[in-house]
């Protein structure tokens, strides 16, 4: 009987920790702050209809500022272009506040017909029971997934089946100060592109008062730069052909990425600015850093708010290995179970008017996210902008440059919140003087403890 106590106790204390370290890809979501849900399996026989006669479904999600904006104009923009239907955009908070409310609600008739989740609550939300996939709609109607980003795409399907519909999507970019190159001696139209090339450039533009290279001190970016190398975070093929058991990120590929920082870092070229976007954002800006990595969603903030020439380009890989490319960060939409037929309709209309190229040519404009339609990017007002800021481009090319694969596919796990936070310890232990594989142990064991009390709770 205590066995048992103990066991419940640990998943309840996890699931805490889970909340607790939540922490997306996501700079510009509404920001963090410091209940299960049940499927009753009763299905609403009746949409809510509004005094217009439209049917009228919610939209839950947890986009801020500039984003919410263009959200806002999206949801209005459907609303005026037919008879049938209307979307309620419904503002939740944080990634996280949303899914805690979710899971109030989540699978029963009460829940929003579409609700915006974060990358790596994708093994969530499988799991939940909250959700229809979509591939569900997509094969009902006959939809062309061609037309859309098929490296988007892959981050969402789980063997083959589309679960979520792609929204706001970013990959992360090396942002460099071009006029420090130029001052170092070096080029600045060829940006460093594997390890070694960082290093020896970091070395050249460290100056008296500027680090040569930063990175935040994220779980995002260290999986980034494992899935370049065409490294795994778990295994199970990523956690794709099974559930994860163990974590494998400590193995090479993560030991060539802390030996990389840890270099620097003795080297006295790495500047470390802690958690916060906004702080090694400002520290690049305000010359306190020439080389740093961001999402490709703050490349326009960068040049915006720099007094000099700014350069993007993709993010490094080993010297040893091809570069693989970048796994997707950001959001996608689901679909709730459980509401009526005709909300779920509603939902699918809407999906499909977000996927268009005339409406993912302005949200990639209003915010900086990829268009999930590439046809978006021939349109008049994307090539105009991207004459004016070249460096846009080439976040997309990297993009379509990455090879398929599980490595850059991205991990599916449920704890993958905890397992960032272990990764932030890591590099702060690294930081601090500890060894490269004995931290990247630790976060690989603090992983594994976390994976295997998740997977006891669906036994």
């Amino acid at each position: 009987m205590k066995k048992k106590w103990r066991i419940g106790f640990l998943i309840v204390a996890m699931l805490a920790l889970v909340l607790a370290a939540c922490s997306n890809s996501d700079p510009d979501a509404a920001p963090d702050k410091a209940g299960s849900g049940t499927d009753d399996g009763e299905k609403k026989s009746e949409a809510t209809v509004n005094k217009d006669g439209k049917v009228e479904i919610e939209f839950w999600h947890a986009m801020s500022g500039s984003g919410q904006e263009s959200l806002d104009n999206i949801v209005a923009g459907f609303n005026d272009s037919q008879d049938d239907y209307n979307v309620k955009a419904e503002f939740q908070g944080s990634y996280e506040e949303l899914l805690t409310k979710l899971r109030s609600i989540g699978g029963t008739k009460d829940a929003p017909a579409i609700m915006q989740v974060f990358e790596i609550g994708t093994k969530y939300m499988i799991d939940s029971g909250y959700i229809e996939p979509m591939q569900k709609f997509i094969d009902d109607d006959g939809y062309d997934l061609d037309q859309l980003e098929e490296n988007i795409l892959n981050y969402y399907r789980v063997d083959g089946e589309l679960y979520s519909m792609p929204f706001n999507s970013s990959t992360p970019v090396m942002i460099y100060n071009k006029d420090a190159f130029k001052e170092a001696g070096l080029d600045p139209e060829k940006a460093p592109e594997t390890f070694g090339d960082v290093i020896d450039a970091a070395a050249k533009l460290k100056t008296d008062s500027m680090y040569g290279f930063s990175m935040l001190t994220y779980g995002w970016f260290f999986e980034e730069l494992v899935a370049t190398q065409g490294g795994l975070y778990v295994n199970e093929e990523n956690g794709r052909s099974g559930d994860a058991t163990e974590a494998v990120f400590n193995g090479a590929e993560g030991l060539n990425v802390f030996n990389f920082l840890n270099e620097m870092n003795q080297a006295g070229t790495f500047g470390n600015f802690g958690t916060n976007w906004d702080d090694i954002r400002a520290a690049f800006s305000s010359e306190k850093v020439a080389m740093y990595m961001d999402s490709s969603a703050g490349v326009a903030n960068a040049i915006n708010n720099s007094p000099f020439d700014v350069g993007v380009a993709y993010i490094p890989h080993a010297d040893e290995v091809e570069r693989n490319g970048v796994v997707i960060g950001g959001a996608s939409l689901w679909m709730s179970k459980g509401i009526a037929d005709e909300e779920q309709k509603a939902a699918w209309e809407f999906m499909k008017y977000l996927a268009t190229p005339e409406v993912q040519a302005q949200w990639h404009l209003d915010t900086g996210y990829f268009a999930i339609n590439p046809d978006a990017y021939e349109e008049d007002i994307v090539k105009e902008k991207w004459e004016e800021y070249p460096q846009f481009q080439v976040t997309v090319e990297q993009l379509q440059d990455t090879k398929p694969s599980v490595a850059t596919q991205g991990a599916l796990i449920s704890v993958f919140p905890e397992s960032r936070q272990q990764i932030v310890t890591a590099l702060e232990n690294l930081y601090q003087g500890g060894d490269p594989q004995k931290v990247l142990d630790e976060a690989a064991e603090g992983t594994n403890r976390a994976i295997e009390i998740a997977n006891k709770t669906k036994q």
